[in-house]
């Protein structure tokens, strides 16, 4: 069987699959998993176009790191073949934690355990099905393999997985500014001293890129309307909890009723089979028959989701007084008639940050032809990289709109 298929992808066209082993990897049912659920979660509701999913982009982020290893390779950088799939199914796998509506329900459905933990015991129990294939693959993940710049195309500030989420996210929402050199940065890409740097040509590439970050992140990941829609799935699940550890026998696939009952704190085999067999259409089917639910709570949540009734977001560059968000507690409790408790489903109040670049993180290096190097804060003549580093934060108050 011909295991070196080619796949037409709507950003980058034809992908070639380099290895057998990425073939049969591409063929597990967990990565086929990820073709249900959405890369942006409910980001459909303002932007209609992002209905791609975490396969897509994992096979957009697993091509472009073909393309660095062949460029690193022909700047005489060894990567050996065994090497290479070991990172190709890093990256490949990269997003495999990912639960329904990716980032949405990461806390719903685990107890301070990020999707990043939850996917390396997902790869470590694929691995004894594998029978040690993905060992290399782990230690990359982990970042305690020798060649440490093989880690940081797989998570590092210039990552396979930013290169193709940022662009791809662009194409699919329409918003142009999103639209980098991914091409051109790979280009430029080279090890020294056993990192990851930047020759001095690709710096404008690696500015833009930056910027580009920036403001697909307030414009299009925190966009008002695609937070207020995260923070009413999350207050629907989590009621839907509520009823179920109270004595309602919710409408639920078993899987869904596993994690209904209360957050996982430690993960094993069942936990991993179960939230393996979860996707976008399970929260779907759900939600649709919650919205007939006898909890009227419940119901009210699960209509709004469904028929695009969303909460409304109100943005503070501080936190919003407690008065004002008991007040909007009272308001629900008023025109629903129910108690301050289950108002509480219908009012969120929640901060948010971000700092697109800080010194904190692997610094972008930039590499002259002398041999030396820059950090980008200190070669960059285009702007303040203290503006790209600073971290900025917005409160929201969220409430059901009547």
């Amino acid at each position: 069987m011909n295991k070196k298929k080619i796949i037409n992808d709507p950003v980058f066209g034809f992908i070639t699959l380099p290895s057998d082993f990425i073939f049969d990897l591409m063929q597990h049912p967990f990565v086929h998993r990820l073709t249900r659920i959405k890369q942006l979660g409910l980001t459909s509701y303002v932007y209609p176009g992002t209905q791609h999913t975490r396969f897509q982009h994992s096979l957009g982020a697993m091509h472009l790191m073909t393309e660095a290893v062949n460029t690193l390779r022909k700047k005489g950088v060894e990567i050996t073949d065994n090497e290479a799939d070991a990172v190709y199914a890093a990256i490949l796998l990269h997003d495999i934690g990912h639960g329904p509506f990716s980032h949405t329900l990461e806390r719903f459905f685990f107890d301070n355990i990020s999707h990043e933990k939850v996917g390396l015991a997902v790869i470590k129990y694929m691995n004894r099905q594998f029978n040690g294939k993905l060992d290399k693959t782990i230690e990359i993940l982990n970042d305690t393999y020798p060649k440490h710049y093989l880690h940081e195309l797989v998570s590092g500030q210039l990552d396979m997985d930013r290169l193709d989420y940022i662009r791809r996210d662009s194409f699919f929402s329409g918003v142009q500014e999103g639209n980098i050199g991914s091409a051109r940065i790979i280009r430029m890409l080279n090890i020294k001293d056993g990192k990851l740097v930047v020759e001095a040509k690709g710096i404008y590439s690696i500015e833009n890129f930056l910027m580009s970050r920036r403001l697909m992140y307030w414009q299009v990941y925190y966009h008002k309307t695609a937070y207020a829609s995260d923070l009413m799935v999350l207050k629907t699940l989590c009621r839907a909890r509520y009823v179920e550890q109270n004595g309602g026998d919710l409408f639920a696939g078993d899987s869904l009723k596993f994690f209904l009952m209360q957050p996982v704190s430690t993960i094993d085999d069942t936990v991993i089979e179960n939230f393996m067999n979860i996707d976008d259409s399970d929260v779907w089917v759900a939600l649709k028959a919650w919205a007939n639910s006898s909890d009227k709570v419940l119901s009210i949540l699960s209509n709004g989701i469904v028929n695009r009734h969303l909460f409304h977001l109100d943005i503070s560059n501080k936190p919003f007084d407690s008065k004002v968000v008991e007040d909007k507690i009272t308001e629900m409790c008023k025109a629903f008639d129910i108690s301050k408790e289950d108002a509480q489903y219908l009012v969120s109040e929640n901060k948010v940050s971000n700092h697109i670049y800080t010194g904190d993180e692997t610094a972008i290096e930039i590499l002259y032809s002398d041999g030396t190097t820059k950090s980008i804060s200190e070669a960059s003549d285009m702007f303040d990289m203290s503006v790209l580093s600073r971290e900025i934060k917005k409160y929201y108050l969220s409430y059901y709109r009547l």
